[in-house]
């Protein structure tokens, strides 16, 4: 009986320590390292610190936190594409069930430039027909951890 205690320590000890191994990645160049060693960037946004163009204005971004991985990605130097920046853009489509639209798909796409700046587009399209019924551009930038800025990015170690 007195071991089940232990175990369960234990366990919830081994968990933390797996949790806690992660760092935060505060800079494009932190970002892409991990990346080219083939690790997971995970990126948190928080959407009340960005700004958000709804068909080309600017209104209140939602108090709403999203997250993705950066498993799929591709990086474009300065040039390449007659793009003034280097980025690393991903993307990501989902099947939801919306209040409003029915079953849609929630395509996000995800574009970190070189000097810090982010740029999401969330787009609902529906099923079927790929319509666009919800198209948003939020913009913000790789946090630090002790500051403002929208976007946070962890990797395992």
């Amino acid at each position: 009986m007195k071991r089940l205690p232990v175990v369960t320590l234990l366990l919830f000890g081994m968990l933390s320590w797996t949790l806690a191994d992660t760092r935060r990645l505060t800079t494009f160049p932190a970002m892409m390292d991990a990346l080219k060693q083939g690790k997971v960037v995970h990126l948190v946004v928080e959407y009340a610190k960005c700004k958000l163009k709804v068909d080309g204005e600017e209104v209140k971004a939602p108090d709403a936190i999203g997250g993705m991985k950066l498993e799929t990605w591709e990086y474009f130097a300065k040039g390449v594409i007659r793009n003034d920046r280097a980025y690393v853009a991903s993307s990501e489509t989902v099947l939801i069930a919306h209040p409003r639209h029915g079953h849609v798909f929630n395509y996000v796409r995800v574009r970190l430039y070189e000097d810090g700046k982010v740029e999401i587009t969330a787009r609902y399209l529906k099923t079927g027909t790929y319509e666009v019924v919800m198209d948003e551009t939020f913009t913000g930038e790789i946090s630090g951890g002790k500051d403002d800025k929208a976007v946070s990015l962890f990797v395992a170690n």
